[in-house]
């Protein structure tokens, strides 16, 4: 992700950043895959949220500050703003465009060849999509845990009460799943260190 290319401006890519990024990207885009639902999709890709991140997260490093939260929760929430965005903008219907909600709301014409293709790499890569199968054939309630818990970063009592469950529900369902999860070889990709 070092290179950019012709048509994008010239910045001093910090390496510290681009090496936290390909770490959390994997979650990243696991988690983009598993949150943006179908009818979103044709306004808002998975890749393109990455990419977003990528951008808004180069742009703001330097306010980045380890002691106050991890990167990777840094990361996650500026996806969660974007995706955010992306869901007042579809409920306030202010996409007439062609190009939808992507292509005005997200600047992906600033984002350099090398990072457009590390996230095409990303949606094929096999421990992604070995995270993905597993996590789609969850239930609902299993699936979302994953979600808050495993990638987010929630608690389970934060999870509880989005997921309408108790809390003793959430923390029992959650150590379930996260011992079968880190059995496989991809999870500390996807799920990263505990």
């Amino acid at each position: 992700m070092a290179a950019e290319d012709s048509d994008t401006p010239r910045r001093r890519m910090d390496p510290r950043f681009e090496a936290l990024f390909a770490e959390v990207a994997p979650a990243l885009y696991a988690w983009a895959e598993l949150r943006i639902r179908p009818n979103l999709r044709a306004r808002l890709d998975p890749q393109d949220l990455v990419q977003e991140v990528w951008i808004r997260g180069m742009q703001g490093f330097t306010r980045f500050d380890e002691r106050g939260v991890s990167f990777r929760a840094w990361a996650f929430r500026i996806g969660k703003n974007i995706l955010m965005e992306a869901l007042r903008a579809t409920r306030n219907d202010i996409v007439d465009t062609p190009g939808g909600v992507t292509s005005r709301m997200l600047a992906l014409e600033r984002v350099p060849q090398d990072v457009t293709s590390f996230t095409q790499h990303l949606a094929r890569e096999e421990s992604v999509r070995a995270f993905l199968d597993e996590a789609g054939a969850l239930a609902e309630v299993d699936r979302m845990l994953v979600v808050h818990c495993g990638l987010e970063g929630e608690t389970c009592a934060q999870a509880a009460v989005k997921l309408g469950i108790s809390e003793d529900a959430a923390i029992k369902r959650w150590q379930r799943l996260k011992a079968k999860l880190r059995a496989e070889t991809w999870s500390r990709a996807i799920l990263g260190a505990e």
